[in-house]
């Protein structure tokens, strides 16, 4: 019965609503920010690796974006990605890599909005995202308590079984472990990382994030230089199958395309999750650098890049270049068995503990997005966190011995409805954010170091929380850090 339900609402959510919101909705951005994602590329990189110090209220901008990251990078870019050539064929790549090129420009003004509509909790933290962007923005607390049950659930509880689902599933393949054993020890040390909230998980991340992510792109690197001469033959399987050229002479042209395109846009979501309003919530944690709220959507901008057209990429090129690429729900045994064919046995084991790097990371940094929405719901009291820690914990402990379909089916719709709130909330909001934005983008053309004026903006004067874009004191070290770095 279950089962009926979550297949029915992918159909709905999938098939057509969200395949349509999400492109239109980043090629709407793309658009009206006249293709900030290409033009603003190096800035994007600079702003993220300006500073590494946040301050007693914020988190920094590379702190941001290892979270963000360790969020992102997770089941999505490995087993993910194979589950989507498996159902799909070759031709999902080439979707993953719209959506992420086209959903750079969303996450820039979903993660923008986060950072003007921000407030500060109980104990003086950078809370946001886009619960509080519907109320304050839209004056529509109905629409952001549904976000954020929506996100709740998806982040604190089933994304998280997702991720602890692909880890037991790498480590009883690999090494034989047991996953019940396996999913008590990832309980343990979630627990310990979490109970210690957004800051802790922040210098988790920033420590494990960079390695992993370095060290599998490292790997992938190699294998495509040692397989260079079946590249372009790659890329052109990629290319025709996603517009059923490859298909054509069977008949199934137009079956093949929507199965390519649905595949690649789900699982391109989930793994950098732009239009999704996740991101948005620890974009909002930040402490501006530049002291602007654009500053952040850069930085986002950035994760999707590395996510997808880089990390994802990497593991597709890993699978096609082995020549495995049958029809499979078990998108580990196809990223294992691909890694092992390249390089030999040791191949399966780093793949396992890859998987195991990319998914706790990925674990705690969801739980920091749904603990951000519970405080949304609370009035930004911490009394409920110790119940919700525990009620993610057991999920854990679900997802580590559960069935992967229908764990995955689950993720796709909590992620669906979650998407489809947001892309609402982001279109009724585009006019602020595209005018914020802007004025980023002209002060920075003039010469100057962007600052935040929310005078120029009179609709913003009755919704800011008082001291919000006002008391820039405890920004004036990074802002003359950034002063020099912007004019290199």
């Amino acid at each position: 019965m279950l089962e009926t339900i979550v297949n029915f609402l992918n159909a709905l959510l999938w098939g057509k609503l969200l395949v349509y919101g999400l492109v239109g909705a980043g090629l709407y951005f793309t658009l009206r920010l006249v293709f900030i994602q290409l033009t603003h590329f190096k800035h994007s990189l600079k702003v993220m690796t300006m500073s590494r110090q946040g301050c007693e209220s914020g988190l920094s901008s590379f702190q941001v974006f290892c979270t963000s990251m360790a969020a992102r990078v997770g089941a999505g870019n490995m087993a993910g990605v194979a589950v989507a050539i498996g159902a799909a064929g070759p031709g999902a790549v080439f979707w993953m890599w719209l959506i992420a090129m086209l959903g750079m420009a969303t996450a820039m003004v979903e993660s923008t909005l986060a950072q003007v509509y921000k407030v500060r909790d109980t104990n003086g933290q950078f809370r946001g995202g886009p619960s509080y962007y519907m109320e304050k923005g839209l004056g529509q607390r109905w629409m952001g308590v549904l976000f954020a049950f929506f996100l709740i659930i998806a982040f604190g509880l089933v994304f998280n079984a997702v991720q602890a689902n692909t880890i037991t599933g790498a480590m009883e393949r690999v090494f034989g472990f047991d996953p019940t054993y396996v999913g008590i020890g990832l309980v343990l040390a979630s627990g310990f990382v979490i109970v210690g909230g957004l800051r802790k998980v922040a210098r988790v991340s920033e420590f494990i994030v960079p390695i992993m992510a370095l060290a599998y792109i490292l790997i992938a690197f190699i294998i495509v230089l040692f397989n260079l001469d079946q590249l372009p033959a790659v890329i052109s399987l990629i290319v025709k199958s996603a517009f059923g050229w490859q298909e054509a002479a069977a008949g199934g042209v137009a079956y093949t395309v929507a199965q390519a395109m649905q595949a690649g846009i789900a699982r391109g979501l989930f793994s950098n999750e732009a239009g999704m309003g996740s991101a948005a919530n620890v974009a909002a944690s930040a402490s501006p650098n530049p002291n602007h709220p654009a500053s952040q959507g850069f930085v986002q901008m950035m994760g999707v890049f590395v996510d997808t057209i880089v990390i994802c990429t990497a593991t597709a090129a890993i699978i096609l270049l082995s020549g495995d690429i049958g029809s499979s729900d078990d998108g580990i045994r196809l990223t294992i068995n691909a890694m092992s064919n390249h390089v030999g046995d040791w191949g399966g084991a780093f793949i396992a503990i890859a998987i195991f790097l990319f998914c706790f990371t990925s674990i705690i940094a969801n739980y920091s997005y749904a603990e951000t929405n519970v405080m949304f719901l609370t009035g930004n009291s911490t009394k409920a966190l110790p119940l919700f820690r525990l009620c993610v914990l057991a999920m854990v402990m679900f997802g580590a011995v559960a069935k992967i379909s229908l764990v995955w089916n689950l993720a796709d719709v909590s992620m669906g409805l979650m998407a489809t709130v947001n892309i609402i909330a982001l279109l009724l909001l585009s006019g602020l954010a595209i005018r914020v934005i802007n004025d980023y983008c002209e002060q920075l053309k003039s010469g100057k170091m962007p600052e935040f004026d929310r005078s120029k903006f009179p609709e913003l004067m009755e919704q800011l929380d008082d001291g919000i874009w006002q008391d820039n004191s405890a920004n004036e070290q990074a802002k003359t850090r950034t002063e020099s770095a912007l004019s290199r």
